[in-house]
């Protein structure tokens, strides 16, 4: 199981980390923590030394309820973050979180080498004939509405079901473009309450039937910390829980804000199967 990023097959066999760098003033853990070149820096050498093969960019916070943010200042704050990062450690694999086809295009054109898209093509209808112009994987996650209206949308007969139907229409879909390398996410968090996360969690397994990598972002999320009546900062120990689960159920990426914890769970997790 590998993924071409450009030109580069990264085997997922052995489970990979990717390391999220929010570059904007709001997300619920980090918002407003890398604010200058030498911050940023820091941040990605440090992912990368702790093991990451990813480092995923956002630009644009998807927590509910995030506030509106423009397509040329989403563009204007995520550039220059790559062009900085590809300047002083071009070796780097960059992930875009994105779900804007403009946003994609410049990034890839800047040398980003995949789309992480929240919606998986439903909130831009550009952007999967950009990914498929540009041939970069492409991460596509399950979520209902936006990021400003997604709570508000958490009826469902049976979730897992309806997941797995949401991810073979655009499985499909994305085919049609061309598109090679993809790369499931459940989205933990995006329109699903506690339960139904938990719920979703607890059926992992059956993602595995779409035969695409899985990747698991739960990192310090509400669903760990409301659970265990703490919050984001006090959620790691729960966060290597969770992590450490979904490799038993098949997961192929951890995305998490700390590399080195996570970089444990695979390491310990690979001795033992």
């Amino acid at each position: 199981m590998t993924i071409n990023c450009k030109g580069q097959l990264i085997d997922l066999t052995i489970p990979k980390i990717m390391g999220i760098l929010n570059v904007t003033p709001n997300s619920f853990f980090d918002g407003g923590k890398y604010k200058n070149e030498s911050e940023i820096l820091s941040r990605v050498e440090r992912m990368s030394s702790e093991g990451a093969t990813f480092i995923d960019v956002g630009a644009y916070s998807s927590k509910p309820s995030a506030e509106f943010v423009s397509e040329q200042e989403e563009i204007s704050r995520i550039i220059p973050v790559v062009n900085l990062i590809l300047k002083h450690f071009p070796e780097t694999i960059l992930s875009i979180d994105t779900f804007r086809a403009e946003v994609a295009k410049a990034s890839i054109e800047s040398g980003a080498a995949i789309i992480n898209d929240i919606s998986a093509g439903h909130l831009d209808e550009k952007m999967l004939e950009t990914v498929a112009k540009y041939s970069v994987p492409y991460i596509m996650m399950h979520m209902k509405g936006t990021p400003q209206t997604m709570q508000t949308l958490t009826q469902y007969d049976d979730i897992v079901k309806e997941m797995l139907f949401y991810f073979s229409e655009r499985i499909a879909k994305a085919r049609s473009f061309g598109i090679n390398d993809l790369i499931t996410d459940p989205g933990f968090g995006f329109a699903k309450t506690v339960e139904q996360n938990y719920e979703v969690f607890q059926k992992l397994d059956l993602f595995n039937l779409l035969e695409l990598p899985l990747l698991i972002g739960v990192s310090r999320k509400s669903m760990i910390y409301k659970t265990l009546n703490s919050n984001a900062e006090e959620a790691l120990n729960g966060t290597t829980v969770l992590n450490t689960i979904a490799l038993t159920k098949g997961a192929k990426i951890l995305r998490v804000h700390d590399v080195k914890e996570a970089m444990e769970c695979v390491t310990l997790f690979n001795k033992i199967y």
